[in-house]
């Protein structure tokens, strides 16, 4: 009781968080510069020339922005179509469990969710899936999607960094080395970790591949340990039990959850780093790194603060806000780890976030309403963090009466258009099928009415759209309509801002750098730091904020 007592307290809560902090400080540079050197480098071993051999793959040959945002499109369209074929028909499979082909619906649903490194599950993975499906079909684009969300990210720092230039890079080398290079052999390393940590390991059970990178399920020979080490680096929820990192099977101890927020912070956190030496400033990397970390930091601190002190009848009553969470984890490590899995596209969950206090539960809500961005998925995070940086050179701009510039390159009329409408997307999809949600009908499956219901609402097209996974709860989703309309903003949040990334990359890539000058604006001091952070919760308030109002903050003040 007395340990008990200790975590409720929150006095462990700093001590959680300070550690993490420095070990993602100690890494930053060294695995920043070591995936600077995957992807930026041009000799290609081995395996690598047998694969592009095998797939018919010039790596010699870069890409103008159309023809590496086909290629994204075209590689996800037939994974969507094999992984749907695949659970359809798992029945006459080997390692089948006997289990039934995956309904139509649920298929569909499923098959969109884990390519777009979403890993939203509206079935429970261990009475639903063979053995072989997890492993060879969402196992495998757990790594290859989050591997498409960093060369994305790549190719929009080769944008910012290109004199003059018409192509972005290859994405199938980029696809290859990440996957290769980086997501596998971490993976690994972390399995052998977990199995100490004492995560089941066969093949009778799973875990998450939600905390690395959002990157796979299982890898090496089960679907429990090696699948967990696959969530924490991908940064995909999406796990073997529906219940994912609070099963002990999937996180056994105290400590393992500290290494899977660990892992799921590892590469987004390390990008910048990557973003800095590509563009020939490693400033400027440490300027974004900074914007993630003021609003990951401020995330964690209101998410622990608002459950800690449990306003609300109920928690007050108990002298805690215990309901849906471990107590092996207690408070402050559960409300971290809820705000870790959703400022990134991770989706795990440790405890029930239905069950948090009201202003509590609004908080992952607004981690994911911020775009993800602090530090965001693997890759997403960065890229939407730079799309943020340039909307903010804009503003800038226009107070000061000059013409903005962002790394030498002028935003103009034609970056501006692929910057907003990047940023309307997202929120058109939430507030629009919210909306769909309530007009047909199909909130009453919604466990509460009233705002809580709204915020179950509100959450499940929050996560769908942003493509992060965890859910609100409370909410049944396993139905044809919420299968399809799920899938629905699963892949055009997904898909549509990715074509606009790439579409501003070979926008920027074609422009001849512009000297810097007296009255260029300092993008890697703390100014611009702060002006970053003021747009990025500006423009999500402005967004958000009626129908946040509307679900978790009548829902508090009530």
């Amino acid at each position: 009781m007395a340990l008990l007592s200790q975590f409720w307290s929150g006095r462990d809560s700093w001590l959680f968080v300070i550690t993490l902090a420095i070990a993602l400080i100690a890494v930053h540079r060294p695995f920043g510069d070591y995936m600077y050197r995957v992807v930026a480098h041009k000799k290609h071993n081995v395996v690598e020339r047998g694969i592009y051999k095998l797939v018919g793959v010039d790596a010699s040959t870069e890409q103008t922005w159309g023809v590496y945002a086909r290629s994204v499109l075209a590689f996800s369209a037939v994974s969507i179509l094999f992984l749907y074929l695949f659970l359809r028909i798992q029945d006459k499979l080997w390692l089948s469990l006997g289990f039934s082909g995956v309904p139509t619906h649920i298929a569909w649903n499923t098959a969109v969710s884990f390519v777009t490194n979403t890993n939203w599950q509206a079935y429970s993975g261990e009475s639903t899936m063979g053995h072989l499906v997890q492993m060879a079909g969402l196992a495998v684009q757990n790594f290859v999607s989050a591997s498409v969300g960093i060369a994305v990210a790549v190719a929009l720092i080769r944008g910012f960094a290109a004199r003059k230039a018409h192509t972005l890079g290859n994405f199938w080398v980029d696809l290859t080395r990440i996957t290769l290079r980086v997501l596998l052999p971490i993976c690994v390393l972390a399995t052998l970790v977990f199995m100490i940590a004492g995560m089941v390991q066969n093949l009778s059970g799973g875990t998450d591949v939600t905390t690395l990178t959002g990157a796979t399920q299982h890898i090496t020979g089960g679907p429990v340990a090696s699948q967990e080490a696959i969530k924490e680096l991908g940064t995909n929820g999406g796990g073997f039990y529906n219940v994912n990192s609070a099963h002990p099977f999937e996180n056994p101890t105290a400590w393992t959850n500290w290494l899977q927020i660990f892992l799921i912070f590892l590469i987004p956190f390390s990008l910048p780093r990557v973003f800095g030496r590509m563009v020939g400033q490693n400033r400027q990397g440490y300027a974004i790194v900074a914007v993630m970390a003021v609003l990951a930091i401020a995330s964690i601190a209101l998410t622990v603060g608002f459950e800690v002190h449990g306003a609300g009848t109920v928690p007050q009553a108990a002298a805690a806000a215990m309901e849906g969470k471990d107590v092996r984890f207690g408070i402050p490590n559960s409300a971290t780890f809820a705000a870790s899995t959703t400022l990134t596209s991770t989706g795990a969950v440790d405890s029930f976030h239905d069950s948090y206090t009201a202003f509590g539960g609004m908080m992952p809500m607004i981690n994911m309403m911020l775009g993800e961005v602090a530090p965001g998925g693997v890759g997403s995070g960065l890229y939407g963090l730079l799309i943020l940086a340039t909307i903010t050179v804009f503003v800038a701009g226009l107070m000061v009466g000059r013409t903005p510039e962002y790394l030498g390159k002028k935003i103009g009329a034609r970056e501006m258009k692929l910057a907003s409408l990047y940023f309307l997307v997202t929120p058109a999809l939430v507030l629009t099928g919210a909306a769909a949600a309530f007009a047909t009908g199909n909130n009453s499956t919604a466990l509460n009415i009233g705002p809580h219901g709204l915020s179950e609402v509100l959450y499940a097209f929050t996560s769908a759209a942003n493509n992060n996974g965890s859910a609100f709860g409370g909410i049944t989703v396993n139905t044809p309509w919420w299968d399809t309309a799920l899938g629905l903003a699963m892949l055009v949040g997904r898909f549509l801002p990715l074509v606009l990334v790439l579409a501003l990359a070979g926008s920027l890539a074609r422009q001849k750098p512009v000297p810097e000058s007296e009255g260029t604006l300092p993008t890697h001091k703390p100014l611009f730091v702060g002006m970053v952070v003021g747009v990025t919760v500006v423009l999500v308030a402005l967004t958000f904020l009626p129908s946040l109002a509307l679900g978790p903050i009548a829902e508090g003040l009530s």
